[in-house]
């Protein structure tokens, strides 16, 4: 095999099972030899897939009854993709396409949009082309595979393997879809009642589904980037993200944890209790966490501002020799692993018996920042049939707005704390991406639009592109007090505690289903993490004062879902840890990371 990688390219035919025994019995044979007569096909097959994995360039998925010509057309497709590195690039959201044809567009590879994560031009990085699609028979060779196996393949479909080879990339997937999970299924899919499901998206060490992807894109940052230069990553958090980060990036190797550190920006008095001390807590060698006094929004626009300095990134890089980095879901190392578990949530579906492949469904999505909706449109770009995504806001309702009028308006706007801090965001970045996508990659409408929220706080678009929005896309927005309600009653009726944000999306989800479409609710963080609302909600009387103890109380309550075992562990670490706390100016921003630089690197 070695011989042949170092000649060749090899092909991995991916065959189903199914298909490999049905033509072992038109061929009279009964047993593979060396084998004993007793071994199941099953086992031989898992068993010779980890030698098989180790060696190829490209896999071709051969799906049940394929024809020889089918497969040999694959086949070359596969080859000429690996062949060709320069055809799947990535452009700027505000890239304005030249007007002579033979003009070069300047274009980015997967590993560079990883590395430099938010555009030059202050757009963001999308695919120049369209996204990947799997036929039919692709899809259903996938109902019955593991997460890791599903995210394999959509992730090899999505990545270059001159950026990241296929062998390579399944060993980070491994590596981040492992033990820091407490579920075996990764992402499990829940049903609640009637035809509602819960995507339960909570099971990483950090308990919410940031971790989905931030135990895997710290590995492909950590591999994209040149051995030569030290990175280190800004984060802007309304919650989850932070401590998120900080432990993904933890995981990395001692080697690779020496030239990437990562600092965590997060309002200081903008998330819940738990995930401060969480945020605090999840601090290591090369991660610190900065409280800054101002809300969110403040902490993203602060570290776009700081990435288009080109005075003060330029110097860390000539001073310090370290570049500046995000890993915020600006980054597409970050949105892209999302797109697996609303791929994989729908192949549940279907291996459970609840649909066949092909119905559609409906989507329901707390959403503040966009990327987790963006994931599932990308998703059905890649042939999932989705129907509607239902954007769910709380009382910061500039989503669903916009979504209903096309009018995105900050004016006279404040950002309201609620008990849903995750999605207590005024700004959506990866809105833009969607835009784009639109309004057919209109980088010169996207740089109008986005410059005139900057200037004006508000953009209008055109009658065409709203409609063209809302064919896919229906929007609502929930109360404190029904979110509460929601907690309280799906409690009551199924037994089953929802956290805040997830709350947020069920009152949505019962106000705009229309009962004929299954839909799948996102449910972006366990319930531990926001006790005390969750206690409001159930109007449990003895309050405690310490997050720990509301913590240990409500895990006594035999509800599902089960307590999350590492968000217990975390109320046991009796240390305080400090963070560092900072005025709401750039400049201090500044000064706190070049200090963060110098102490790490130098």
């Amino acid at each position: 095999m070695r011989h042949l990688k170092k000649n060749g390219i090899i092909v991995y035919l991916d065959v189903p099972p199914i298909d490999i025994v049905s033509r072992l019995k038109l061929m009279k044979i009964d047993r593979i030899v060396g084998q004993n007569s007793g071994t199941s096909m099953k086992d031989l097959l898992k068993f010779r897939r980890q030698y098989y994995k180790k060696w190829y360039d490209t896999r071709v998925l051969c799906e049940d009854g394929a024809s020889p010509e089918e497969v040999a057309d694959k086949v070359l497709n596969a080859v000429k993709r690996y062949q060709d590195v320069d055809s799947e690039t990535f452009i700027s959201t505000r890239h304005i396409w030249p007007k002579d044809c033979e003009q070069k567009v300047p274009t980015k590879f997967f590993s560079e949009a990883v590395i430099e994560g938010l555009a030059p031009d202050g757009g963001l990085f999308v695919p120049e082309k369209e996204f990947p699609k799997l036929n039919c028979g692709e899809w259903k060779s996938l109902v019955g595979a593991t997460y890791i196996e599903r995210a394999q393949i959509l992730l090899e479909k999505c990545i270059h393997p001159a950026d990241i080879p296929a062998s390579r990339l399944g060993e980070m997937i491994e590596t981040a879809y492992g033990e820091n999970f407490a579920c075996s299924k990764i992402a499990p899919v829940r049903h609640l009642s009637g035809n509602q499901f819960i995507l339960e998206l909570f099971h990483g060490p950090t308990g919410s589904f940031k971790d989905l992807s931030l135990q895997l894109m710290p590995h492909l940052f950590a591999h994209c980037i040149p051995p030569s230069c030290n990175y280190m990553i800004l984060v802007a958090t309304s919650g989850d993200t932070g401590s998120a980060v900080l432990n993904g990036f933890s995981r990395l190797s001692k080697n690779d944890k020496q030239r990437i550190a990562v600092a965590t920006f997060f309002p200081e008095d903008g998330v819940s209790d738990f995930q401060k001390a969480q945020i605090i807590g999840s601090q290591n060698e090369n991660g610190w966490a900065v409280g800054v006094k101002s809300d969110f929004d403040f902490c993203q626009t602060s570290i776009k501002r700081i990435f288009q300095d080109s005075d003060f990134t330029g110097f860390l890089t000539v001073e310090y020799g370290t570049v500046l980095s995000s890993a915020n879901s600006i980054n597409w190392g970050r949105l892209l692993p999302q797109v697996v578990y609303h791929a994989s949530a729908y192949l549940d579906l279907v291996s459970q018996g609840f649909i066949s492949f092909g119905s559609p469904v409906d989507v329901c999505i707390p959403t503040g920042n966009f990327g987790n909706i963006l994931a599932a449109v990308y998703a059905k770009t890649m042939g999932i049939p989705i129907r509607k995504f239902i954007c769910a806001s709380n009382q910061n309702h500039v989503l669903t707005d916009f979504i209903k009028t096309g009018h995105y308006d900050l004016r006279e706007r404040k950002l309201a704390q609620t008990f849903s801090p995750a999605i207590d965001i005024l700004k959506s970045s990866n809105l833009e991406r969607h835009l784009h996508l639109m309004a057919n990659k209109d980088g010169q409408l996207m740089t109008r639009l986005f410059n005139q929220l900057e200037e004006q706080h508000h953009f209008q678009i055109e009658k065409i592109l709203v409609e063209k929005v809302q064919q896919d896309f229906v929007a609502d927005w929930c109360s404190e007090e029904e979110c509460l309600a929601a907690i309280h009653s799906t409690y009551n009726t199924c037994g089953y505690i929802l956290d805040p944000h997830t709350a947020v999306a069920k009152v949505v989800a019962d106000r705009m289903q229309d009962k004929t479409c299954p839909v799948i609710i996102s449910s972006t963080a366990h319930y531990s993490k926001f006790a005390p609302a969750i206690m409001q909600a159930l109007k449990i009387k003895e309050i405690s004062q310490t997050s720990s103890s509301q913590v240990y109380l409500l895990s006594s309550y035999n509800a599902l879902p089960p307590p999350h075992e590492a968000l217990l562990e975390r109320t046991k670490q009796q240390e305080k840890m400090e963070c560092q706390v900072c005025a709401a100016d750039v400049n201090v921003l500044k000064s706190h990371v070049e200090k963060l630089v110098q102490n790490h690197f130098i």
